[in-house]
């Protein structure tokens, strides 16, 4: 496969690279690439998506593509319908991060990394995942590359130098196992997006969560979405991880929520107020004014659960990281889930080293209360596309979410302890049924939640 990979990328090198010298903007050229497999017709809508991340080398006790594909039900009936997977590419082997190296430390872009399988694995996983209505986007790394990419060698030009002419990490990072890509260089580019665009045609994937983004130029960006978007005669879908309102500029659809990550764990670490929580939120939000644009919000994902911690660890326990949960799924936002939070699982995961889940340790409640809150925000617009509103005290997290034909109404008391909130004289008149069982709710002034406990109503 590599042998035939290098053969494409040097007949469509020169042309790709004559035709974007000049300018920023992208290449209107033919693809050397045949399109692989059919587009997906029933790709979500941005504000509909729900996201589950993947780590292949956890996810599986083979830690292989496959080893994916064989749990694709599972996710599917969690109510997924777009799976990110981590970077599948081969890694750099001059590493010195874990036993296995940083899946981010990528020697060769256009490769399925041998760790994980084949070209053919990876088309029959989107195949599957196609069938059963879920997208495929995969983890791109633009910013940098391992220091045995081939780039290295043949193109040290592409590379950011010291002013000794030495190729440098990137500047105040600490990753000592990557080098840092020049984003003046036009040739560069061209390969970049030249590469990305390989995966489109080649292995059909619906799109790409971007690494690091906020660090590579916006105009870059703007190059790579406006190549890749026209491939396929389908929708794609282009998260930043970064939180740079100018990524939506960019051409993307989401960017990261960190600061309502970061302000989740204050509420519970540092005692903070809950509404610190709709602050951030404000404050992610303030400059877009395109409302079908989200921010990505969760409460896991490869690298918290690592340095941070999982979300039983860092949220209260099983109760306490539901009640967060929802306020991360349901507050504006789309929301990703990281491969094994759903069914409790206790073990940090060691992205570095193949650490299989021990997906028998599944707990039955907390799964089935993910799939109870992820399907109730698949059927409800409000909660997908609704005008968001602010209520909260200083234990509880309340807001809601409109349109004109249903109001949605979240309350989740994000202390361990029973928790008064009274109710807005506007909301409190209100008809409300429980969102989940449609069961008739009454409404007093004033109410009590018990510790951890959450209400979704609905009209």
């Amino acid at each position: 496969m590599k042998k035939y990979i290098k053969i494409v990328f040097a007949v469509c090198f020169t042309s790709v690279v004559a035709a974007c010298s000049s300018s920023d903007d992208t290449p209107n050229t033919p693809s050397p690439y045949e399109q692989y497999g059919t587009p997906f017709e029933k790709m979500p809508a941005k504000e509909d998506a729900i996201i589950y991340q993947v780590n292949i080398r956890a996810f599986s006790n083979a830690g292989t593509l496959n080893g994916v594909t064989e749990k694709l039900d599972a996710i599917h009936d969690l109510g997924v319908n777009v799976i990110y997977l981590m970077p599948i590419y081969p890694v750099g082997v001059l590493h010195s991060v874990g036993t296995l190296g940083s899946p981010y430390s990528v020697r060769d872009y256009k490769a399925v990394s041998a760790e994980f399988g084949t070209l053919a694995d990876l088309r029959k996983l989107v195949e599957e995942a196609h069938k059963k209505n879920m997208a495929v986007i995969l983890d791109w790394v633009a910013n940098h590359t391992s220091w045995d990419n081939a780039w290295i060698t043949d193109h040290p030009d592409w590379y950011q130098k010291n002013d000794k002419g030495e190729i440098i990490s990137p500047p105040g990072s600490g990753y000592a196992d990557v080098a840092q890509l020049d984003f003046n260089n036009q040739e560069m580019r061209a390969a970049m997006v030249d590469a990305m665009s390989y995966w489109v045609y080649s292995a059909n994937i619906d799109g790409f969560r971007c690494d690091y983004a906020d660090f590579v130029p916006q105009n870059f960006w703007s190059q790579a979405t406006t190549t890749l978007r026209p491939i396929k005669n389908q929708n794609i879908l282009m998260l930043a991880e970064g939180s740079k309102v100018n990524h939506f500029a960019a051409g993307f659809d989401y960017t990261f929520g960190f600061g309502f990550f970061d302000a989740l764990k204050k509420v519970f670490k540092e005692g903070k107020s809950a509404t610190s929580i709709q602050d951030a939120n404000a404050a992610e939000y303030a400059t877009n004014y395109n409302n079908s644009q989200r921010i990505v919000r969760y409460t896991s994902n490869h690298d918290v659960n690592w340095t941070d911690g999982t979300p039983l660890q860092l949220f209260g326990g099983k109760q306490g990281s539901m009640a967060t949960f929802v306020v991360a799924a349901y507050m504006k936002s789309v929301p990703m889930i990281y491969n094994a939070q759903e069914i409790g699982y206790a073990q940090k995961i060691d992205y570095f080293t193949h650490t299989p889940i021990d997906w028998s340790t599944a707990d039955a409640g907390v799964l089935a209360e993910y799939k109870k809150i992820i399907a109730f925000r698949n059927s409800s617009n409000a909660i997908k596309r609704g005008t968001y509103k602010g209520y909260s005290n200083d234990a509880v997290s309340a807001f809601t979410m409109e349109t004109d034909t249903e109001k949605v109404f979240v309350l989740s008391n994000l202390t361990n302890s029973a928790a008064k909130y009274i109710f807005p004289n506007t909301l409190s008149k209100i008809a409300w049924k429980n969102a989940f069982d449609n069961a008739p709710v009454t409404v007093t002034t004033e109410i009590t939640l018990e510790p951890y406990q959450y209400i979704v109503l609905k009209n």
